[in-house]
């Protein structure tokens, strides 16, 4: 994955044959094959450069790291810290945090504020693509893996129909929980947010519309040209709304949730409300959410997923990376 992969930050679809044919120090790691836990572990392998022979044990009752004569058992946090020791880059774990928010900001602000950086890593990355296809207008081809220009376009148009599926759930969740949760705290005070999201939807969805219509267009069309600026200077607006949006609600909207004052049983019950929201998403575009995040960030979405009640869901979200990456 992008920044979940960390080796080469690429996503898969970019990996290059040489970067297959490097040969990586071997890992072993026992562990029960349905436990979070184990997941956990192997998502936070993906990230180092490393071969990882996964091996299926109902005998260990934490997932254990081999690693030539070392044999690393424990807390998650201790196996983390002994792959950044043996593996240092890229780091698993980081000691500062930054902002204003620390380890005792609510779950649920950290949720809004990881996704929020994932959505932003899309939108940049969609962004520069876009700038790329109208730089060469149909006329060139770019990298030779996305094959002739309306196959990349094919490629482009799906990858914003997952950004947009992930946007559009993420502002359901704000509005269905946390924004109820401060306007029981003092109405009205979600009102700007929420009349933002309603103001950005049309260019969301009219951005979809103008892919589509790109693809049906010859690409040697005078009317090519044209459209691909046009898409790449919405896509550039977009994301300026979006950036400013999300630094105002991370400004002056979620640093009020710790004056909700929920206690931990209530952030947890909120954290499965979030969850039930993002379902869609989670459920089929976890890697692709879990791409947008750099490996501090992705460890630290997974530590609050690993809150969740119902395990056997996150359980298949993590399968959705470990399994993909086999």
């Amino acid at each position: 994955m992008g920044n979940c992969l960390g080796v080469s930050r690429k996503s898969a679809s970019e990996i290059a044959p040489a970067d297959v044919l490097k040969k990586y120090p071997a890992v072993k790691l026992y562990g029960n094959p349905n436990s979070v836990t184990t997941y956990y572990i192997r998502c936070a392998l993906l990230y180092k450069p490393v071969t990882v022979n996964f091996v299926p044990s109902d005998t260990h009752q934490s997932p254990a790291v081999e690693y030539k004569s070392d044999s690393v058992t424990g807390s998650v946090d201790s196996v983390l810290r002994y792959l950044d020791m043996k593996f240092p880059e890229p780091k698993l774990l980081t000691g500062s945090i930054g902002g204003w928010y620390d380890e005792t900001t609510p779950f649920v602000v950290w949720l809004v504020i990881l996704q929020h950086r994932s959505i932003m890593w899309h939108l940049e990355r969609m962004g520069r693509w876009a700038e790329d296809l109208a730089a060469r207008g149909g006329k060139a081809r770019g990298d030779p893996a996305m094959g002739t220009p309306r196959m990349e376009v094919r490629k482009f148009a799906r990858g914003y129909s997952q950004l947009l599926e992930l946007m559009l759930e993420h502002a359901q969740m704000e509005e269905r929980v946390v924004f109820q949760i401060l306007e029981k705290a003092d109405r009205g005070l979600s009102k700007a947010a929420n009349e933002e999201h309603a103001r950005d939807l049309p260019m969301m969805n009219g951005i979809k519309e103008d892919i589509k219509s790109i693809g049906v267009l010859d690409s040697g069309h005078p009317a090519y040209q044209d459209a691909l600026c046009n898409l790449s200077t919405r896509l550039k607006t977009l994301k300026e709304h979006s950036k400013k949006h999300f630094e105002e609600e991370e400004k002056n909207l979620l640093p009020l949730m710790e004056a909700a004052e929920l206690s931990k049983a209530q952030q947890d019950k909120v954290l499965d409300q979030c969850l039930d929201v993002m379902h869609g998403t989670h459920s089929h575009l976890f890697r692709f959410f879990m791409e947008g995040l750099l490996p501090p960030d992705a460890m630290h979405y997974l530590d609050m997923l690993s809150r969740c009640s119902d395990q056997n869901r996150v359980s298949t979200m993590l399968r959705l990376i470990t399994d993909k990456a086999v």
